[in-house]
């Protein structure tokens, strides 16, 4: 991390406290694929539902049954907690109380990411989509997964370290806000000339992202809350969401 920047976590909550003075928590949803998370007076946010080892019992959250109705700013808080389910409750109670900046285009990230022939590409998730264009338009491509898989050239998360210091351009998981490894991978891409936030759970907070080095934030806002929280309940992701939500790119940097 540079030197007297404080954690991405701590800093993204810190940022919307005054937002979510006095507001409470309409209604959390944890899905199979995504969690959301309605706030009364504000709106209805998203963060991927992160599974990260086998749960040792049927309880995933202690306090279910007690979680919505309370304080915004209080779930807000559990961005920072280290377990991901609660990490994701947070998350996605911050997004709901960020409103979509008025800057940001109806765009997907492939229309606005400037990628030219022979950068090396860096990504780190596998966004299906992106693929396609990004080996098409760039010298080269090279994906990053907690599971690598041959087949489709993805490789395990943990070269991350060795190739991302060489990269151009960088496209990075907002997921990895869950598990604390943004940070990390935000260092190791200090020689990129881009370097975008991508999916659901991204927070449009440029004032966070931009001293860090990101270019764009590329995430989406909910136009339909009550037709979101029925697709989470159902275990449905991005393929479902459709005209419920709208694709926002915000670029940080011209």
């Amino acid at each position: 991390m540079r030197e007297g920047m404080r954690m991405l976590a701590n800093e993204l909550v810190d940022r919307v406290r005054e937002r979510a003075e006095g507001r409470k928590v309409a209604d959390v949803r944890i899905g199979l694929g995504y969690t959301a998370v309605r706030v009364d007076g504000a709106g209805c946010g998203l963060a991927y539902t992160l599974h990260e080892g086998e749960y040792e019992s049927c309880c995933v959250v202690a306090e279910a049954g007690r979680v919505a109705g309370r304080a915004a700013s209080e779930l807000v808080g559990w961005m920072k907690n280290p377990d991901v389910t609660a990490a994701a409750v947070g998350l996605a109670a911050l997004n709901a109380l960020v409103p979509a900046p008025r800057e940001a285009v109806d765009a997907d990230i492939a229309d606005v990411l400037p990628v030219r022939a022979g950068d090396a590409v860096g990504m780190v998730g596998y966004f299906g989509p992106l693929v396609g264009p990004m080996r098409e338009r760039a010298g080269s491509l090279r994906i990053f997964e907690r599971k690598s898989n041959p087949a489709l050239d993805i490789l395990p998360d943990t070269e991350a370290g060795e190739y991302l210091p060489g990269c151009d351009i960088v496209i990075l998981t907002a997921s990895a806000l869950l598990n604390r490894t943004m940070d990390r991978l935000l260092e190791l891409c200090g020689n990129a000339r881009e370097i975008a936030v991508l999916g659901p759970s991204t927070p449009f907070v440029p004032e966070v992202f931009r001293p860090r080095g990101v270019t764009l934030l590329s995430g989406l806002e909910v136009v339909d809350p009550a037709r979101i929280l029925q697709i989470v309940s159902e275990g449905g992701g991005t393929r479902q969401f459709g005209r419920a939500v709208r694709k926002l790119s915000l670029r940080l940097r011209e």
